[in-house]
């Protein structure tokens, strides 16, 4: 039996959870000015470890008041357990959510800090968030009382049946997990895929990496699609890179003055463009004797993969502008054709339908009976020696009897109706 309520229990209850409420905002104050300092500190650290505090402690130190004026009333042991438990579960929940926290921000630190790890993949940042909480929720199953043991083991038991219904989104953790672990890839990078798709890379989360392209467009990639697809990186294993740039000259150019006077555009475009590495060698090498120009190739040299726009653009400007000013001609593609004078040869073909004596048969314009009409043939032969070759007329430049060379200007039907 409890005894009844009386006034001094209430101004009781009320102190102590007025203490709470004071203790909790006093502490707030106290870790915002803590929070100032820490941010005149080089250590992301402190900051995290203070923005915690000031979520956990205002908290713990309003349920510890409440604990306190529970206490003090005169409240039966069930109400009294059921209290301190919700009281307890409370705290345990925002702790759980500022470790999680706290692990999460420091993980993102780390990664940021160290070169060749992925500094905004999300993924290291998922699993630590996600195991965290998952121990937080065991914690405060035990602390209700529900044992966790009979929990793990339907959890070991379905965890196969768990992975059989998941094993795409599995594979793509797992490769995820891979391609950051190998470091062939990092957010930052500009990668392109052998399936066309290429620009850099934003982010590698637990299932899709996303890939930003020069157009500014998003493109999601699944990791187990990127881990099995064969992959260029332009940023490993340096961001600096080399272009080449085809050109060509004719032929009556002194080769000696195009390579010098290419040099001198290279040089002043590796010093003055915005993207271009100064300390680059130009380098021209002439590699072909081509139809109507001699080539060769300018090696460029960009700090990015998407500089080499800005320098090639730059780059033939100048090289066009300075090859007019020394008279160096860059010869366009020319073709001559040749037209001759002479006989057009029509060669005859034999009509599959006509009649073995060649002859076609055909009726009068007045109305008159079919009138028989004798057809040229192929050959000479062809026509039983009827018709002979005209003199001076010859064949087509193959050499095969009986094909006749016919002048257009004078061609015309052998045969009239009569």
């Amino acid at each position: 039996m409890t005894r009844s309520l009386t006034v001094d229990d209430l101004v009781q209850a009320g102190i102590a959870l007025a203490a709470g409420l004071l203790a909790a905002f006093l502490l707030r104050m106290l870790l915002r000015w803590l929070g100032r300092h820490a941010e005149r500190t080089a250590w992301r650290g402190d900051d995290i470890m203070v923005q915690a505090l000031s979520t956990v402690v205002p908290w713990a130190a309003m349920a510890g008041g409440a604990a306190s004026a529970a206490a003090a009333l005169p409240l039966t042991r069930t109400v009294q357990h059921t209290t301190n438990q919700t009281l307890t579960l409370l705290v345990i929940f925002v702790a759980t959510v500022a470790t999680a926290r706290v692990v999460a921000d420091l993980v993102r630190s780390v990664t940021q800090s160290r070169s060749g790890v992925a500094g905004s993949a999300t993924i290291f940042v998922n699993i630590t968030r996600i195991v965290v909480l998952a121990i937080g929720f065991l914690v405060g199953l035990q602390t209700m009382g529900i044992s966790i043991a009979p929990l793990l083991t339907a959890l070991g038991v379905g965890g196969l049946a768990v992975a059989l219904a998941l094993q795409d989104t599995l594979a793509n953790l797992f490769a995820g997990i891979h391609i950051l672990a190998s470091k062939t890839v990092q957010p930052g990078d500009y990668i392109r895929l052998s399936s066309g798709e290429e620009g850099y890379v934003e982010d590698i989360n637990w299932r899709q990496t996303t890939v930003r392209e020069l157009s500014n467009n998003l493109v999601v990639i699944p990791n187990g699609q990127l881990a099995k697809t064969n992959m260029t990186n332009f940023m490993r294993p340096q961001q600096q890179l080399t272009i080449l740039v085809q050109a060509g000259v004719s032929y009556d150019s002194d080769l000696e003055h195009v390579e010098r006077v290419t040099k001198e555009v290279v040089a002043d475009v590796m010093t003055e463009i915005t993207g271009a590495v100064p300390e680059h060698e130009p380098a021209v090498r002439f590699h072909t004797f081509g139809d109507s120009r001699i080539g060769f190739t300018v090696i460029l040299g960009v700090a990015e993969f998407s500089d080499q726009y800005r320098i090639k653009h730059e780059f033939i400007k100048r090289l066009h502008r300075r090859y007019r000013e020394e008279g160096i001609r860059i010869p366009s593609p020319a073709r001559t054709v040749a037209l001759q004078q002479g006989t057009v040869l029509i060669p005859s073909q034999r009509d599959a339908s006509a009649a073995p004596d060649d002859m076609t048969t055909g009726r009068r314009s007045d109305g008159g009976g079919p009138v028989r009409r004798r057809r040229a043939g192929p050959t000479a032969a062809g026509r039983g020696g009827r018709e002979a070759l005209r003199p001076g007329v010859r064949g087509p430049a193959t050499g095969v009897p009986g094909q006749l060379g016919v002048d257009p200007c004078r061609a015309r039907a052998r045969h009239k109706i009569s």
